[in-house]
């Protein structure tokens, strides 16, 4: 994996032009991950108790800002972001309480690290991007963070967060804050791994090529027909990611199936295109999965009968089978190495926004020889719910 800083250094003019035409949009990781929710304070302790993230930085009337309210929490890299309406004076507030209305609880942002937010945006926009915010600077007493943000699919958006000369807790307006419960002795996750959009059917390449025009991202995975097909659903899926992995987004799209598949259920409830998932890389996932089940997180169930034959084609993994099928843990191999998934169900009460965590031995994979076994647990879902 390449190191960011050669990016970073390129960027800001320090190399030749040969280089910035290699990496015309380089990046430094995921920024955030910001949530419109009908109630902060209530999300940012749910994810305090059931994600074990701990609360570093808060905005709100306390502090200047008499229309939002947001709480900010990390666990290692991975931050998130829960901001909600107190009362709308803005076309920003009123974008956010339209939003919660219409879609539920959602992510309305991936914002995404940059080394020159200006340069970014204006690459961004000048390959057809829809620019949102022109960049513009925010200070306090921590330093300077440059802002830009460009449109994406549904009503997404990823700001592009210039903070190489900021050292507060999160971003200007915001005043450090203290956990809402103590932080777990062991973190139950480490980094955003990779943020999965869904997009309307017939739409998904109009994407991936706005990834790749537009932020000079390459494709790491595809999945189609078969791949990724039960009796009943379909989708399709590829993967976008920066150079350095460092971002990646899967986008996916429905197929044409007997019946609804995750991807339909989604965008009905949803209302259009969104992020469905965000997986969260962990260094122990057994450990994760049973603090997170502890403090009442719902995961996927998993039959028996795919415990009985994993060891057949998945091989040995550090995790012994009887562990993984205690967990409903599912297993992965590739030419690479090897994964191990599980995935939440629904966090809120639309069945739209999930969560997954992924534990990487070389593979970089994601969960393909799972898809199957995924795919008929959602549906057990979708059937209870109704909606398959």
């Amino acid at each position: 994996m390449a190191d960011t800083s050669t990016h970073t250094s390129t960027h800001l003019g320090s190399a030749p032009d040969t280089a910035r035409e290699a990496d015309p949009f380089p990046v430094k990781g995921m920024d955030a991950v910001v949530f419109a929710v009908g109630n902060a304070k209530q999300a940012a302790h749910y994810y305090s108790t059931a994600f074990g993230m701990k609360l570093v930085a808060y905005s709100g009337p306390e502090n200047g800002s008499r229309e939002t309210a947001s709480y900010v929490l990390t666990n290692g890299s991975a931050r998130f972001v829960f901001t909600s309406v107190i009362k709308p004076s803005t076309e920003w507030g009123t974008f956010l309480a339209e939003h919660v209305a219409a879609h539920g609880d959602g992510v309305i942002d991936l914002a995404i690290e940059v080394p020159d937010a200006r340069a970014a945006y204006a690459y961004a926009t000048e390959h057809g991007a829809r620019g949102i915010q022109e960049p513009y600077e925010l200070k306090d007493e921590h330093g300077t963070v440059v802002l830009a943000a460009i449109g994406t699919y549904g009503k997404t958006r990823h700001t592009l967060v210039e903070r190489s000369g900021y050292d507060g807790p999160y971003l200007p307006g915001f005043a450090p804050a203290e956990p809402i419960v103590a932080p777990p002795a062991k973190r139950v996750f480490q980094a955003i791994d990779h943020c999965v959009g869904n997009v309307e059917l017939g739409r998904m390449n109009e994407w991936v090529d706005f990834y790749h025009r537009v932020m000079g991202f390459t494709n790491m995975k595809e999945f189609v027909g078969d791949d990724i097909a039960t009796e009943y659903s379909a989708l399709m899926s590829k993967v976008v990611a920066d150079g350095t992995l460092k971002v990646k987004f899967p986008i996916n799209e429905p197929a044409v199936a007997k019946k609804k598949s995750q991807i339909d259920e989604y965008l009905e409830f949803y209302g259009e295109a969104g992020v469905q998932h965000i997986a969260l890389a962990t260094n122990d996932i057994v450990a994760s999965v049973r603090a997170m089940r502890a403090a009442g997180v719902q995961f996927l169930d998993t039959p028996d009968s795919y415990y009985d034959t994993l060891g057949e084609w998945a091989g040995e993994t550090r995790v012994p089978v009887e562990t993984l099928r205690e967990l409903k843990i599912l297993v992965d191999r590739d030419e690479d190495g090897y994964l191990l998934q599980i995935f939440t169900k629904p966090v809120q009460d639309r069945p739209t926004v999930f969560f997954e965590m992924i534990e990487r031995h070389g593979s970089m994979g994601f969960g393909k020889g799972n898809f199957k076994a995924l795919f008929e647990a959602i549906e057990r879902e979708q059937e209870r719910r109704g909606n398959l």
